[in-house]
């Protein structure tokens, strides 16, 4: 009779991690629970409960915090969150959107400096119709010889969002189609035991009832791999920064969140009879990381060196303003026009030599600006590696894209405007909400949606839908980012390549002393 063997395969996954290693977002000088750093100390301590274990990172590691843009604009000779990655031990990580944002350059540096495999089997090279970064899958055999496939797969969607120069020669082919080509070709050719799927992007349905939570572009297709593909047993998935951790359609789901707030594990029960290892148990969790979590030492002192200089570069003061842009409610921010909104458009305006503009609060812990403005100030306000287009665009796709913005807004049962769960859930998307400046309009949310543009007028005149217009915006919108389809393939008149974080301080430079303006040109009404 043939003794059973029973072992323990833990999974640890990280992903959206954007560049964040000290635990600090670097808006204060505070122990926030984030950081690869102290992720470090609880992977450290997962592994010493298991001896089969696993360290998957699922992409956008390499761009998302100052550390990573200081970096960027260094002379530092190594990444310091590869060297981290490095430093850890990672069995393989997983190309993301953000990936691409510092340029071909950059990721190719991370990919050759890193000592794991970088894996995404539809991240296409154009000559040779391969995978170009690495492989599409590993396969790693452990300790107690368990053979694991780890297969990476890639949101196809960036196309239309990264700036054309940053993906030349690099086809992204449709994500749900090559992981089940590979996921087929892999239980038929390769002898594993376990198969994780690694994809860098998220769920297009809620994971309870199948209902579509968003539109459904192709962006996320995590639902259809979820239940439509045999094979699978562990989909990490990422890319729209949830909290997911169960067991669906007999596979472990794990989604860990962004900048390091928690670390994915799974746990596989397995036994083995006759030389055949079969998956008895699944379990998925979320273990946090909070403020008690210790840093880890060793982490804190492979960036020690990029973090001294990100704080020295932050706190450089690059201009002053003379009044008030500060923000104290995120939410009023966006009912009628506020400083500090004309005062990027003002920017975009100023470096595009155009009139009309249009831009986002970003994120809702956007402080503002008062008084000295230093580094710490720009990048806390401006979060994402933005460039600008220009676009001529008609009166048409203008209203259009007004009345897609007004949907940020809903009434609630006693007809206050409250925010659409829309932008709320499954990931929090405020930056999809644009205040435009050159332009007078009104938006009442009483009206049926598409039909909210109550007014809209440039200097004194009724915008016609045949009118044309040259407007500024940055390149991820100009794309079409966000479900703005009416600005696909409209003219672009002009592109700055140089990034808006540069582009404000340049103002400041040449503007010292900001005033702020304090003309309304628009408001959102009942």
């Amino acid at each position: 009779m043939t003794k059973e063997q029973t072992q323990t395969l833990t999974i640890l996954a990280t992903s959206d991690i954007h560049g964040h290693i000290y635990p600090t977002t670097y808006r204060g000088k505070l122990n926030q629970p984030i950081g690869l750093a102290k992720l470090a100390t609880i992977i450290e301590k997962e592994r010493k409960k298991s001896a089969d274990t696993l360290l998957i990172d699922n992409g956008d590691m390499i761009q998302g915090s100052p550390l990573m843009y200081s970096y960027h604009h260094s002379t530092l000779p190594t990444n310091p969150i590869i060297e981290a990655m490095n430093q850890l031990g990672f069995d393989a990580g997983v190309v993301g959107n953000h990936e691409f944002n510092f340029g071909r350059s950059a990721i190719d540096k991370a990919v050759s400096s890193s000592h794991f495999p970088w894996l995404s089997a539809n991240v296409i090279d154009q000559s040779n119709k391969q995978p170009i970064y690495g492989k599409p899958y590993v396969i790693q055999e452990t300790d107690s010889g368990i053979k694991v496939a780890i297969l990476g797969i890639t949101t196809h969607y960036i196309p239309n969002w990264e700036k054309p120069d940053h993906i030349r020669g690099i086809d992204f082919s449709d994500a749900y189609e090559a992981t089940n080509y590979w996921v087929k070709g892999i239980r038929e050719h390769e002898a594993v035991d376990v198969l994780i799927v690694s994809y860098h992007g998220g769920f297009e349905r809620d994971l309870i009832t199948g209902e579509p939570t968003e539109k459904l572009t192709g962006e996320n297709q995590g639902y259809r791999i979820l239940t439509e593909i045999d094979g699978i047993d562990v989909l990490l998935t990422g890319h729209q920064h949830r909290k997911i951790a169960q067991i669906h359609s007999e596979k472990a789901v794990i989604q860990p969140g962004v900048n390091g707030e928690a670390l994915g594990k799974v746990t596989l029960n397995l036994s083995k009879v006759n030389n055949t290892w079969t998956i008895n148990h699944k379990h998925a969790e979320l273990i946090p990381v909070t403020v008690e979590t210790p840093v880890s030492e060793a982490i804190s002192l492979v960036a020690r060196e990029a973090h001294k200089q990100t704080e020295l570069w932050l706190d450089k003061p690059v201009g002053y303003v003379e009044g008030d842009l500060s923000v104290t409610d995120p939410f009023q921010l966006r009912l009628a026009t506020h400083p500090l909104i004309s005062f990027i458009n003002s920017v975009q305006e100023d470096v595009a030599q155009v009139d009309i503009s249009l831009t986002s609060l970003f994120h809702d812990q956007a402080p503002g600006f008062s008084g000295e403005v230093t580094m710490r100030e720009i990048v806390s306000n401006y979060i994402y590696p933005n460039t600008l287009t220009v676009l001529q665009l008609t009166g048409k796709a203008m209203k259009q894209a007004l009345e897609l913005s007004a949907n940020y807004f809903q009434l609630d049962d006693e007809n206050n405007i409250t925010i659409n769960p829309d932008f709320l859930y499954p990931k929090p998307a405020p930056y999809n909400y644009d205040m435009w400046s050159g332009i007078d309009y009104q938006l009442s949310i009483s009206q049926p949606v598409g039909k909210r543009v109550t007014s809209l007028y440039y200097q004194g005149q009724l915008i016609r839908e045949d009118d044309t217009f040259h407007v500024v915006m940055n390149h991820y919108r100009a794309s079409g980012g966000g479900n703005f389809d009416m600005f696909k393939d409209k003219p672009v008149i002009k592109q700055i390549q140089t990034d808006m974080t540069e582009l404000l301080v340049d103002y400041f430079t040449k503007h010292p002393i900001v005033v702020p303006q304090y003309r309304t040109n628009f408001t959102v009404t009942r």
